[in-house]
């Protein structure tokens, strides 16, 4: 009797850990299998909302990321843009590496040319522009480059690239009456004194004439793109 009672009481014994271990086992696998389930949906939420294309270089998402956050994208959902002496801390590059980052964009983007000494948008200007504002193709943030051309004082180029800039993002805010659109345009505006383009843009859809292509044609304009990198 004694002996099948100690027998008993030993197989419990030998049973009670075996069972626990198998439920912290089973436990375990089933919050492993929770963390693999979170882990691999947080990434799809990311993509959704903007997706990394081949031309997203480490400092393309540099310079977008301090455009977006500095430039424009304010909580309070307006867009003010930065001005050219804020511009090489913004982008830390020299004007023709900051040039080169959109080289990849050619396809996509536009250069919109002025006037000399215009911000006015003719009808040229605004069908491109309309053109590349409608093929967002899912992007994520409109990006607004404004130049002048070096002729006049620093001053007076700095407030026409503002100008320049604002021209576009008023023509979109009137024409599309999309309410996200200031939570999608980031405008820097260049003045003279960054970022000149060279002739090598000529190869760009432009608004200009074919032979308004010299460099200071170029720079009385403002470059514009649909950009969709994950920041």
């Amino acid at each position: 009797m004694n002996a099948s009672i100690h027998a008993g009481l030993a197989v419990a014994c030998l049973a009670i850990p075996s069972a626990l271990v198998g439920i912290g086992v089973s436990s375990a696998n089933a919050q492993l299998t929770a963390n693999e389930a979170s882990a691999s949906a947080e990434p799809q939420v990311a993509v959704a909302a903007a997706a990394d294309e081949g031309y997203c270089s480490a400092d393309l998402k540099k310079v977008l990321r301090r455009v977006l956050q500095s430039c424009g994208l304010l909580s309070s959902g307006e867009v003010r843009g930065c001005q050219p002496l804020e511009a090489k801390s913004v982008a830390t590059l020299a004007g023709d590496d900051f040039n080169a980052l959109f080289l990849p964009l050619a396809d996509r983007a536009g250069i919109i040319q002025f006037d000399k000494e215009s911000s006015d948008l003719d009808p040229g200007d605004l069908a491109m522009l309309d053109r590349i504002f409608a093929d967002q193709r899912g992007a994520s943030y409109f990006f607004v480059v404004s130049r002048s051309s070096p002729e006049g004082s620093e001053v007076y180029n700095r407030n026409l690239s503002e100008q320049r800039g604002k021209a576009v993002l008023s023509h979109l805010q009137s024409t599309f009456k999309d309410q996200d659109l200031n939570k999608e345009v980031g405008i820097l505006w260049l003045g003279e004194e960054f970022a000149q383009l060279d002739q090598e843009f000529c190869s760009w859809q432009r608004s200009g004439s074919a032979e308004a292509c010299q460099s200071q044609d170029l720079n009385r304009s403002a470059f514009v793109a649909w950009i969709d990198c994950r920041l």
